[in-house]
């Protein structure tokens, strides 16, 4: 019988594609997970998140005076009788947030250097995310992005719905064979224009991605989404992408020709990290100032763990950022 950290480090994602067994296992793990808002739900239909929105709802907000419109039947005919003025009763309504997840699968995802590659990672927090909205009611849907095309699954209350979800990761995943695209139409610019048409106002938007083409056009994107939705960025990284190794004897391809690297040029390797802390600090500068939540995940790490700091039942939703 295994014991509980067996079980745990089995959750771990590993390889270069994620496997279907693995992707339904973490159902047990996301059950602890509490995707909490950040702000008011806004959507139309009733649900079980908390808001301000105030109406007849079924918890109690607070006693005020009577204003034309108000609903005769909220009247609280007690404090009324005691000051005789009129007041009435407000109440917290409650409205559904659907969880929407939006998750980059394009080539260059196809990387990694240490215990798994990024569009594995990508697809177990896309998935744990998806087992946790479900085990909170939530109705839960995304986008899934190749190269070239995506696949679109609309927020549903129904496991139906999630496992077409899983499905698509799982199928998207396994497309790919080279860490870059020959011919991609698909970039950060476009998932982000998809997902600001998909995602209804008042959903909890999840984007999963290594944010490698991020830029301005990007980050306008992002002001008009997190307008209407609750945004939470997943940046996915590996070691090697922040920091080339001090290694020679290495082979370099770009996937038809191959050669043999000496040693590295040390003010090459110096320009590179610049360069990747500059783009890591674009994207936590933008996110800082629109006000969303960016945390960092990377292919040495332990995602669950993670997630559990982040949304675990008996932690408070903290901001993490990723480390540069």
């Amino acid at each position: 019988m295994k014991t509980p950290t067996q079980h745990f480090l089995q959750l771990r994602p590993q390889g270069a594609y994620a496997q279907i067994d693995d992707l339904l296992r973490l159902r047990f793990s996301a059950r602890d997970l509490l995707l909490s808002a950040k702000r008011p739900a806004t959507s139309l239909l009733a649900g079980g998140k908390r808001t301000r929105f105030r109406g007849r709802g079924i918890d109690f907000e607070e006693v005020r005076l009577y204003q034309a419109g108000d609903d005769i039947r909220s009247i609280d005919w007690r404090v009324t009788a005691r000051t005789q003025v009129t007041h009435t009763k407000l109440f917290s309504e409650e409205r559904e947030r659907p969880i929407f997840i939006a998750c980059d699968l394009r080539s260059p995802m196809f990387f990694g250097t240490k215990q798994c590659f990024k569009s594995v990672l990508a697809s177990h927090l896309a998935t744990s995310l998806g087992w946790a909205a479900l085990a909170g009611s939530d109705r839960v849907g995304g986008l899934v992005f190749g190269d070239n095309d995506h696949r679109d699954i609309r927020p549903k209350r129904s496991k139906h719905a999630l496992l077409e979800f899983i499905h698509q990761l799982h199928s998207y995943g396994n497309k790919l064979n080279k860490p870059f695209a020959t011919n991609g139409t698909n970039s950060l610019l476009n998932i982000l224009k998809n997902s600001r048409r998909h995602a209804k106002p008042g959903s909890a938007v999840f984007i999963i991605s290594d944010f490698h083409d991020f830029n301005n056009d990007c980050e306008r994107q992002l002001f008009q989404l997190s307008r209407h939705s609750d945004v939470t960025l997943f940046h996915i990284g590996d070691p090697m992408e922040k920091s080339l190794p001090a290694a020679c004897g290495m082979n370099v391809t770009d996937g038809v020709s191959k050669r043999a690297l000496g040693t590295l040029d040390t003010r090459f390797a110096k320009q590179y990290r610049k360069s990747a802390g500059e783009h890591a600090q674009h994207l936590q500068h933008s996110c800082q100032k629109l006000g969303i939540t960016l945390a960092g995940f990377s292919t040495d790490g332990d995602p669950q763990a993670q997630l559990q700091e982040l949304y675990g039942r008996s932690r408070s939703h903290t901001q993490v950022q990723p480390t540069t």
